[in-house]
């Protein structure tokens, strides 16, 4: 079993819903990263939530409705190389410290958050 998937059972469909909501206030904040988003952020946010919610072992919504998530395919359009990378983890991070999470969870979240973050740079 993917150790990620046990986050779900620890905190809930209600903390991925809030982590998702404040990481898109972060987005909305950093021009880097808005930049990359459509002017509408709901749409995004909506597929990141089901996505982590069936990352970290909650329903598999998203890829009933979307396939397989094929995330570094899914984001060859935009250019993330390190520095965007490092926006995209500062916002999640920031996220995270928002959410009054036990240390070993928030510290596997950023485990899997490092990984995928790390896994889509596409740009040298």
């Amino acid at each position: 079993m993917n150790p990620f998937q046990t986050v779900f059972e620890l905190i809930g469909a209600d903390q991925i819903k809030q982590l998702t909501s404040y990481f898109y206030e972060e987005v909305a904040s950093n021009s880097a990263l808005r930049k990359l988003y459509p002017e509408d952020l709901s749409g995004a946010e909506e597929r990141l939530h089901l996505f982590l919610l069936q990352v970290f072992g909650g329903p598999q919504t998203y890829s009933e409705q979307r396939g397989h998530p094929r995330l570094r395919m899914r984001h060859l359009e935009w250019r993330i190389d390190a520095t965007m990378r490092n926006h995209w983890l500062n916002a999640m991070f920031t996220a995270l410290d928002k959410l009054q999470l036990d240390p070993n969870v928030k510290e596997l979240m950023m485990e899997y958050f490092i990984k995928v973050a790390n896994h889509m740079i596409n740009h040298e």
